[in-house]
Order: C-alpha cells, then sequence, then structure tokens
C-alpha cells in the first residue's frame, strides 16, 4: 500500500529542512528594504515573468515536493486571504521556531515538551500584544489617520514604497467608501499602461473596459440599466455544427428570416422592461445593435461575468435571462453612464451609481510587470484596511511588537519550572528574529539595533521599533509606523500552529496511487 516510511529523526530533519528552505528563500523579502523575486514561468505555453516580493505569490509559484514546507505555503495563502499582509511574516516566523526546535531536539528535548513551551509562550504574545493594541474607532478623523498609517506601513515594503503616501490615502479613500459594508466587489482595480505609477488615482464611479454599439448615444443621464446574461447571436443560421437540407437557397433565407424575427421579438420584449441601457455578459451581434440604435438604447456586448456581477452589486439591478416578466425584474440605476478617455483608450463610466460605494482605481505604469506588482501591492493595502474596519485595533510596527513579546515570555521564562522553560526562551529569540531580519535586510548591523531596541524597552520605552530608513531605533508612533493587530495575531497564531504541527512529525509515508482491478 504504502512505500517504505522516512521515519523517526530523519522524518523531523525532512521536515525541518524543508520548512526552513522556504523561509529562508522569502526573508530576503520582508521589510521597507526587502528585495525582490524574478518568478519566470517555464511552461512551454507561458514563459512570461512577474516580479514581486510579496510572499504569497512567491509561495505559490513553486513546485514544491516536501510536505513540511507545503504546509508553510498552505498558511501563508492562509494569511493572505485572511488579512491580505503578514504573508511573509507568517512564513518567516515559522522557519524561525524550527530553526530553534532543531537545537533543542539535539539537546534531547522531547518535542512534545517544546510544543507545551511553545503553547505557554504563544499565551503570553497573545496577552502582551492585546494589553499594547490601541483603538480609536469612536474618534473618526483619528481613526482615517490610523489607517492611513496602517496603509504605508503595508506599502512601504512593496514597489510603489516611494509613492506609499498617495497610494495610502487612494487606498483609505476607496475603503472609506464602503461604509462598512467591506465587500471588496465594490472597488475595481482597472490597469492602463502608460504614465506614471503618481498619474493613478480613484474614479468615484465605476469603469467598465468596453465600448458602447455603433450609431448609439454615448452619454445618457438618469439610466435605466437592464443587465443580462443572455444570447443574443441567433440572427444568422450558424452553419457549423448543424445540416439544414433545403431544396433550394429560397428555404435557407426563410430560416434566416424565422432567426431573425425571433431575435426582434426579443428586443422588442427588452425594450418593453424600459431601460435605455442595455448591458450583456454574451455578444450582441448586429441584427439586435442596429434594432438598440434605432430605439436610442445605448447597448454594450460581452460585460465579462466577474463584470456583470459587479454590476449588478453596485447599480442595485439583478441579472436576467428570460425577459417574459417585466414587473419581476430589478434594473440598476445611476446618474450618468458616458465614455471617457484615460491614455490613449476608451472607458465607459457610470458615475453616481445606486450603491454610492462603488469606486474604481485607475493604476498607471510604464510597463505590465509594473502594474501587475502595484496591483497587488494595492490589494494588500485594500485586505488590510478592511480587516482593520472589522476590527479597529492598532499596534506598532518595526519589530516593536515582537521585542514586546519577547520580553513577556522572557518575564514569564524566570518563574516557570521544567525543560518548557527552554522552549519558551527558544519561541523569544525566534520573535527576536524579525526585527534582526529586516534590519540585515536593510544592510544595517542587525545585532546592534536589536539589543538597542531591547534596551529602550526594558527602560519603558515601549513603542519604540526600527527606523529603517535612518538606521536607528525610534518612537513608532511618532513615525507613523503601525499595523493592525488583527494581521499580527493571525502571524503569531498561524505560524506557532503550523510550527507546533510539523515538529509532532515522526513519519512520512508516500501513499502509492491505489491500484485500478481490470483496467
Amino acid at each position: 500500500i504504502f512505500r517504505p516510511p522516512c521515519q523517526g529523526e530523519n522524518a523531523r530533519l525532512s521536515s525541518f529542512i524543508g520548512a526552513i528552505a522556504i523561509a529562508d528563500l522569502v526573508k530576503t523579502t520582508l521589510g521597507p528594504k526587502g528585495m525582490d523575486k524574478i518568478l519566470q514561468r517555464i511552461s512551454e505555453n507561458d514563459q512570461s515573468i512577474s516580479v514581486t516580493n510579496d510572499g504569497a505569490t512567491i509561495l505559490k509559484s513553486i513546485n514544491l515536493d516536501n510536505a513540511a514546507a507545503k504546509v508553510l505555503v498552505d498558511i501563508a495563502k492562509v494569511q493572505d486571504d485572511e488579512v491580505g499582509d503578514g504573508t511573509t511574516s507568517v512564513a518567516v516566523l515559522c522557519g524561525e521556531l524550527l530553526r530553534e526546535a532543531e537545537d533543542l531536539i539535539n539537546q534531547r528535548i522531547h518535542p512534545q515538551t517544546i510544543a507545551e513551551g511553545w503553547r505557554l509562550a504563544r499565551k503570553v504574545a497573545r496577552a502582551a500584544l492585546e494589553a499594547s493594541a490601541i483603538d480609536n474607532s469612536a474618534d473618526e478623523a483619528e481613526f482615517r489617520e490610523d489607517l492611513t498609517r496602517i496603509a504605508s506601513t503595508t506599502l512601504s515594503s512593496k514597489l510603489v514604497t516611494y509613492e506609499k503616501e498617495y497610494f495610502a490615502k487612494l487606498a483609505v479613500d476607496a475603503v472609506m467608501r464602503l461604509r462598512g459594508s467591506n465587500n471588496l466587489d465594490h472597488i475595481q482595480v482597472l490597469k492602463k499602461p502608460g504614465g506614471h505609477l503618481r498619474d493613478s488615482y480613484l474614479e468615484e464611479g465605476f469603469l467598465l473596459d468596453k465600448k458602447i454599439g455603433v450609431g448609439q448615444p454615448k452619454r445618457i443621464e438618469n439610466a435605466k440599466i437592464l443587465l443580462a446574461n443572455t444570447s443574443m447571436d441567433t440572427d444568422k443560421i450558424k452553419i457549423y455544427g448543424s445540416r439544414v437540407r433545403v431544396d433550394s437557397l429560397n428555404k435557407v433565407a426563410e430560416i434566416e428570416e424565422a432567426e431573425k424575427e425571433r431575435m426582434r421579438q426579443k428586443c422588442e420584449k427588452i425594450i418593453a422592461h424600459g431601460c435605455n441601457v442595455f448591458i450583456n455578459r454574451q455578444l450582441i451581434y448586429n441584427l439586435p445593435e442596429s434594432i438598440f440604435t434605432e430605439r436610442g438604447i445605448m447597448a454594450i456586448e460581452h460585460a465579462d461575468f466577474d463584470g456583470i456581477e459587479r454590476l449588478a452589486a453596485v447599480t442595485g439591478g439583478e441579472v436576467v435571462s428570460t425577459f417574459d416578466r417585466p414587473d419581476l425584474v430589478t434594473m440598476g440605476e445611476c446618474d450618468v453612464i458616458e465614455e471617457v478617455m484615460i491614455g490613449e483608450d476608451k472607458v465607459i463610466r457610470l458615475g453616481g451609481c445606486k450603491s454610492g460605494e462603488a469606486c474604481s482605481i485607475v493604476l498607471r505604469g510604464a510597463s505590465s510587470h509594473v502594474l501587475d506588482e502595484a496591483e497587488r501591492s494595492l490589494h494588500d493595502a485594500l485586505c488590510i484596511l478592511t480587516a482593520t474596519v472589522k476590527d479597529p485595533r492598532i499596534i506598532c510596527g518595526g519589530g516593536c511588537t515582537e521585542i514586546l513579546m519577547a520580553q513577556a515570555i522572557d518575564r514569564e521564562v524566570e518563574s516557570t519550572p521544567g525543560k518548557k522553560a527552554l522552549a519558551m526562551a527558544s519561541f523569544a529569540r525566534a520573535l527576536r528574529q524579525l526585527p534582526s531580519i529586516v534590519a540585515d535586510n536593510g544592510g544595517y548591523d542587525s545585532a546592534e539595533l536589536v539589543t538597542q531596541l531591547r534596551a529602550a524597552h526594558a527602560a519603558g520605552n515601549t513603542t519604540f521599533g526600527l527606523d529603517m530608513y535612518n538606521g536607528t531605533i525610534g518612537d513608532m508612533r511618532e513615525l507613523g509606523v503601525a499595523e493592525s493587530f488583527k494581521s499580527k495575531l493571525c502571524v503569531l497564531l498561524s505560524a506557532s500552529e503550523a510550527a507546533e504541527m510539523i515538529l509532532r512529525v515522526d513519519d512520512i509515508i508516500k501513499c502509492a496511487p491505489r491500484a485500478r482491478d481490470g483496467y
């Protein structure tokens, strides 16, 4: 049933090596001075490249065989889905915990004892983290300032770091428009090559990257929008895939005419809804397009599935496929639909949508690689901001909370008997490795900075962290370096739980494919 297993020390060593290798791969991307990676696809059909320092994107792209390494990739994906930021931190912290565990195992300390010590340390670290959190959600102006700080901190490690204040304001404005609904579908990101990153802007309304039908009005005010997912291409006989036997060409003409008549009837049913804009997910052929043109109706075709679903959300309408009961159909509404130019391209702008939360962020950039990375950076910022709106507590960044949690654990170690105290001390050392790695990535002396930081915290300056732009330590509140409490808590819990799971492994069994009888 299975191949010879990898047991005991060998299994554990294999797990540690795989997980630590993955952590070492992404740790150079950590922090505001982190480096980027080029991801090059090696498929025959796709040899494209992308340049990124987003931990989840890098880890998702790696083809892995090691089971423990896959666990690290999985926790990075979950972190990305949950809060959007901290994907590199969670993988690096898990790797550092396993590095410490390897030393303890070599000292003949049992994995269960290490796991027990880690659980105690995690509890102390969580309490310290919660005690340091600040909640300014009662004061709207102060809360908005907090959101801007969090967005700036998140974007400082991304490609857009030199325009981070601009993009942070852009992201905060977009999220504040959601008014607590936190539905990121209402924020559309449109990428248009050309110009500079600074040329990106927030469009209050909804942009659709499609074309208006020929001869139809280019601007409509007080629009009544019928959103549909229906076939509008049956005005011609599809020769391919069908067999029609006739004894004369007149019969073919009659069949075509019957098809056209059916399409005219369908168009009349659509017009009977009283709409002045018709947006279809599928194609609209020449005949229905000409009918809509005659009636002065704007028709937009090929609004793909994401587009039509998002349109339904922001205009307050519903997507319909049949048109026999106009009284049961809810149509979308907006103040104006018009064609506007962005760079060299024409797009359709829907202004004053029924759901006033909708907005579009137009990204400009020198190349598709820059735009893709800018979109990933902005997506991380939007995700972390929506998570902060749900849980408004914030903490200081710059390695401040890691030192704070490590010192709380060190104090607890002094009163903890038994070998589990060694495991707790190792947890604190792993936490201190995060600011050390951030300092190393900036080209600074990490040992000097981290010892200065520990001394500052011991002296009662619990808001001090790394000032990565001057290579010193400083007060994070004054520097405006803030992080989301929820993001840091997810990093702490996910990394320690994943490390504990890998630590408890003593067998790796590779299951052979199930034999199929009779094939």
